[in-house]
């Protein structure tokens, strides 16, 4: 379903120095090069002459793609022929304007600028967005970004890249700065157990990295090695750390790196209860690499058990490919609940009518897909089903996108969604990622609505018991997410709300709400505040990737 399919999901890495020298900068809006934006130029790119400007005139995007300041040659990672032909900088600010004109959801609320007043296509792109806001006061597109279309088929294709297989978020960038894991990958150096103990394990402190002070390090030379530790380049590099678990003292240990892609679903567990067995999922990434055989899997397991009750631990999980969101929600409701229903309909810009303005192709909506679809699990290969009435729904912030179209379309068909945690991110919007001239731009292009026609949750889906003003609530209990005990624990403080709620049906009081080990409640709630650490999290967290297999 992606136009262009030699383009389509990653970030540029996200390098610690600069996340230190610029504390609280979060990247709610996808690329961190969005933060050092070139401003517009005042003088038009060099070259002259090419097209003109007339404000509100557009000529087809089709007249300025692939016209490019640099062409590329060759293939790219995908083995796809670069297109590029011989143009300018001036040629791909066109093409931009053109193609937000066509295919932008808020094309109205777009400023039409003159191309010949940005030297830099980035920069072009950055003003091409609406900047009307939500209900809550927050801008209504904070998802508008673009990045190296090399590292987004990189990471679209979940490629291996370096490092331990430890997600990391900053409660503070700024001295005393405290770094603690999220979570670990199976398998993985930071998961390693030696002497019974776990290398690291959610909630643990990073204190030091090759003898350098974490906390309390200010210069470029100290920052610069902290940045190779944490994030090494390549493969095999040995690196010391001191840690502390919570609760815990003072510990070292040394991780060597290796070349991972994130597992999507990360761990799974039966829970027996007097009134029968609660599943547990937790599953972190609707990413193509692996999500479509790894969830349908588990899935399976907890039919095999028969389960009563899914707990499903979205809480980390922004988003990826929309067909096994579809996927996932059809194995929970089942076949009953889903015939005839819609998961999700496309709305595009008033233009369109009832065309897609990317592909050209009729807005056909997306069913409850009941089949493997190739992805990673075989074509056509019958899907298992729960068949509940409920589910559990573990959310926070990073809760977005894909993640967010699982609990409306539910819904949409009266399975009852109930929301332990927090605010989900609001982002029922997506995009057909789109790449010119080697950079891919991702720009707003589509709201989603369930079979009731709903999808107005631009403000995020809230537990009832929630204190904010704005949001779309759901059954539930707010609870803050809780470092102190390992994910799938039945004392962790999400899970254990969304088990004390299946007995009795209310929230527990007081709340079952945890931090970690010397914060503050005002640093981890919301947990929007805190910054995810994570190279590989941030493009999803914002994704709904609308590809489908070739």
């Amino acid at each position: 379903m992606i136009k262009n399919p030699r383009g389509a999901v990653a970030i540029a890495p996200i390098l610690f120095s600069v996340i230190l020298l610029n504390a609280g900068c979060g990247n709610s809006g996808g690329d961190v090069r969005s933060n050092a934006t070139p401003p517009p130029s005042s003088s038009p790119p060099a070259g002259g002459g090419g097209p003109t400007f007339t404000a509100g005139v557009f000529a087809p995007s089709s007249q300025f793609e692939d016209r490019c300041a640099v062409v590329r040659t060759g293939v790219d990672s995908e083995g796809n022929a670069f297109p590029d032909r011989s143009g300018s900088t001036l040629e791909e600010n066109f093409w931009l304007r053109s193609w937000t004109n066509e295919t932008y959801l808020f094309n109205t609320e777009v400023v039409d600028r003159n191309p010949a007043d940005f030297s830099n296509p980035r920069a072009y792109f950055s003003v091409l967005r609406t900047t009307q806001q939500t209900p809550s006061g927050r801008d209504k597109d904070v998802f508008h970004f673009s990045q190296l279309t090399e590292e987004f088929l990189r990471q679209r294709n979940s490629a291996p890249s370096a490092g331990y297989g430890a997600s990391i978020i900053a409660f503070s960038t700024t001295v005393p700065r405290d770094f603690r894991i999220r979570f670990t990958e199976p398998n993985s150096p930071a998961s390693e157990v030696v002497m019974g103990e776990a290398k690291l394990v959610r909630g643990t402190r990073i204190l030091e990295v090759d003898g350098v002070d974490v906390v309390n390090a200010t210069s470029s030379s100290d920052i610069n090695m902290l940045n190779a530790g944490l994030f090494p380049a390549s493969s095999g590099e040995a690196h010391t750390f001191q840690v502390q678990d919570p609760g815990g003292v003072p510990r070292n240990i040394q991780l060597v790196s290796t070349d991972l892609a994130r597992k999507p679903v990360n761990r799974t567990r039966v829970i027996n209860t007097a009134t029968g067995k609660v599943g547990y999922i937790l599953f972190n990434t609707f990413s193509p690499f692996a999500s479509e055989r790894d969830i349908a899997e588990a899935i399976t397991a907890m039919s095999v058990e028969g389960i009563s009750d899914l707990v499903l631990d979205l809480r980390y999980n922004g988003g990826g490919l929309l067909a096994v969101a579809s996927q996932l929600s059809y194995m929970v409701a089942g076949d009953a609940q889903t015939n005839g229903k819609i998961f999700e309909r496309f709305q595009f810009n008033a233009a369109a009518g009832n065309t897609n303005p990317v592909t050209g192709e009729l807005n056909e909506p997306i069913p409850f897909l009941r089949e493997g679809l190739g992805f990673s699990l075989a074509a056509a290969t019958p899907l298992d089903t729960l068949d509940l009435p409920r589910v559990f729904i573990l959310s926070t912030a990073g809760t977005c996108s894909a993640s967010e179209s699982v609990i409306n379309s539910l819904r949409g068909v009266n399975v009852e969604v109930i929301l332990i945690g927090n605010t989900t991110c609001g982002k029922p919007y997506g995009f057909f990622p789109e790449d010119n001239c080697g950079e891919t731009y991702f720009t707003i292009q589509f709201q989603g609505v369930n079979d009731k026609g709903f999808g107005d949750y631009t403000d995020g889906f809230i537990p009832m018991d929630s204190s904010a003003a704005v949001g779309v609530r759901a059954p539930g209990c707010s609870v803050a997410d809780d470092f102190d005990t390992e994910l799938g624990d039945v004392s962790e403080a999400l899970l254990a709300t969304a088990l004390a709620y299946r007995d009795t049906g209310v929230c527990p009081s007081p709340a079952l709400s945890l931090v970690p080990s010397g914060i503050t409640t005002s640093a981890v709630e919301p947990l929007a505040k805190a910054v995810v650490m994570d190279p590989e999290d941030n493009v999803m967290r914002n994704n709904r990737d609308t590809a489908m297999p070739n």
